[in-house]
């Protein structure tokens, strides 16, 4: 969000950077004119570590201590705002809940609804879509904690596979399977996150990610882990994958990964902006993972690099992504 804030504040708007969890001084604090003084509103500013986050540890961190999701004046401040940039990852942040409280209260964001957050962030609901839709993904299925003992050998599925948590970001908790004796402690690191968990095939091949912005697809992107694959220390630890746009594949294979990337935005009810992951195996067979309806946004974020490509700077870019995301609450765009 760091980024994001300096951007729009070089084009001349006023910024309040929120920690949704956090908040915002005490819940009785006056914050009329906080937009007026934006630069030095007290936002919780923190470093993403290289390592998954330990949860209870953030929420000790809180000052109020709360049930409330939402930390104090949350609401208040993004209620009088013009519009939300939602900088967020992972559950809570892309599965549609915030998205569905901001509706309610009235507050406008940037990116896709509710609906299309949630069904995107169910791997198990979002896999089948794509099925129906024809749109190529690894074959796979889903899996309850109730389910937890079913052998691998009724799964109908053959190693090497993937195990993932159904609604999880970042690959946090994914593990790929490759011999029997691991497919246990898979489970067990998937449910460590989630109920439901995805089992599916695994596809040896390249990496590659196409965002959408207003149903257009953006240049093919495509991401060289230095070392295993694309997991949550990769996607956040400088140098740790090598990423290439326009991606070196052939013309027609390129357009056919664009073509499923809208085909996904369309399927899934998505809206504004989007990113697709896709992998493609040595016969140039590409299947679509995932759909991440908040990709990063630093400068050298996936989606900010594709838009570069085809000459969008990263202000421009961020300006955009307001711009298109107002229509949904009836502004116009040019």
């Amino acid at each position: 969000g760091t980024m994001v804030s300096k951007a729009l504040r070089k084009r001349g708007h006023s910024v309040v950077m929120l920690d949704v969890f956090m908040g915002y001084g005490d819940e009785e604090e006056d914050i009329s004119g906080i937009f007026e003084h934006s630069e030095e509103a007290n936002a919780f500013l923190g470093q993403i570590s290289e390592e998954a986050p330990d949860i209870a540890q953030v929420k000790a961190m809180r000052k109020d201590q709360s049930a409330c999701f939402f930390g104090p004046n949350v609401i208040k401040i993004c209620q009088a705002a013009d519009i939300v940039f939602m900088a967020l990852h992972g559950e809570n942040g892309e599965n549609g809940k915030i998205q569905a409280a901001f509706d309610l209260f009235g507050i406008q964001y940037t990116g896709s609804r509710y609906l299309g957050s949630a069904l995107a962030m169910d791997k198990g609901i979002s896999k089948k879509m794509f099925e129906a839709a024809g749109i190529p993904t690894p074959h796979g299925i889903a899996m309850s904690k109730t389910q937890r003992h079913t052998p691998f050998s009724e799964t109908g599925l053959t190693l090497p596979c993937v195990v993932k948590p159904c609604c999880g970001g970042s690959s946090i908790g994914v593990t790929i399977v490759r011999t029997a004796d691991e497919y246990e402690a898979a489970l067990d690191e998937a449910f460590k996150y989630e109920d439901n968990i995805v089992i599916e095939s695994y596809i040896c091949g390249r990496e590659f990610s196409v965002g959408v912005i207003d149903m257009q697809a953006l240049p093919v992107i495509e991401i060289a882990p230095v070392e295993g694959f694309y997991d949550f220390k990769n996607k956040y630890k400088a140098g740790s994958a090598v990423e290439t746009c326009p991606a070196d594949l052939p013309e027609e294979v390129a357009k056919e990964m664009q073509k499923h990337a809208v085909a996904v935005c369309r399927e899934l009810g998505l809206d504004s902006y989007a990113r697709m992951d896709f992998l493609l195996n040595e016969n140039n067979e590409m299947f679509c993972l995932e759909a991440n309806t908040l990709p990063g946004m630093t400068a050298t974020s996936l989606l900010p690099q594709e838009a570069a490509v085809i000459g969008i700077k990263y202000e421009d870019l961020c300006e955009r992504l307001i711009q298109i995301s107002q229509e949904k609450y009836g502004g116009k765009h040019e």
